[in-house]
């Protein structure tokens, strides 16, 4: 099997020299940086499989980064805070990753967080959750103007194609295998992030925003106190 190659830029010495070692006991391949332009220059090198991005590195700082690297790839990006409670947090989903870890973190829970992505970047377009559930709705599925091709994974919006990052296709292919129906927060953080615990909903939240922003705002409704759910 081949391996993982890790992308970490972070600014503080120790913490890039601990985590690194963590992760390469753990079997990953890492490259690390201590500022943004660096870490943006690795990544055009080297393609990793993921990035790890503090939010504030200097040169160019994680948020920004994000940005670029999501410009260029739909490789899953993970954004780690000082702060849960932080703006930063939403900045960096706004930006185009797709989680994030509270500094700071066990090495354990950091490991436990990228295989998780990894899977679900695995499984996106190879018999994900949302996949097995559309049972023998395979094929196209139509919701006005928006075509969901879930098998050959693509997207398409007035007949436009939709570029989508494999996380938010897997969340609309789980609102496509339950159209007209609410789904939880929890839920989808469940069976999109592979979350078997409770995590930060807005996740959930930005995600659904982006996705909106792609197939249009009316597409998904907010149940308010309830979830989301996808109009047939």
């Amino acid at each position: 099997m081949a391996e993982t190659h890790v992308l970490f830029v972070e600014d503080d010495d120790v913490i890039r020299e601990a985590t690194t070692l963590a992760l390469e006991r753990d079997g990953f391949v890492v490259t690390a940086r201590p500022d943004g332009l660096s870490g943006l220059e690795s990544f055009r090198e080297n393609r990793p499989d993921i990035a790890l991005l503090d939010v504030m590195v200097p040169g160019m700082d994680g948020v920004s980064l994000c940005r670029r690297i999501r410009d260029e790839s739909t490789v899953p990006v993970i954004m780690l805070s000082a702060r849960a409670d932080s703006i930063d947090v939403v900045l960096g989903l706004e930006a185009g990753a797709d989680d994030y870890v509270t500094k700071p973190f066990d090495g354990s829970v950091l490991v436990a967080r990228i295989r998780a992505v990894l899977r679900r970047f695995g499984h996106a377009g190879s018999g994900g959750p949302a996949e097995e559930e559309l049972g023998g709705e395979r094929g196209v599925l139509t919701f006005g103007e928006l075509e969901v091709d879930t098998e050959g994974m693509e997207v398409r919006r007035g007949g436009a194609p939709v570029a989508l990052t494999p996380t938010e296709m897997r969340l609309l292919l789980e609102f496509s295998s339950a159209p007209g129906t609410v789904l939880s927060r929890d839920r989808l953080l469940e069976r999109v992030w592979d979350y078997d615990w409770g995590g930060d909903t807005r996740v959930v939240d930005v995600h659904v925003q982006r996705l909106r922003t792609k197939i249009g705002q009316d597409r998904i409704e907010t149940v308010r106190g309830f979830g989301y759910k996808l109009k047939a």
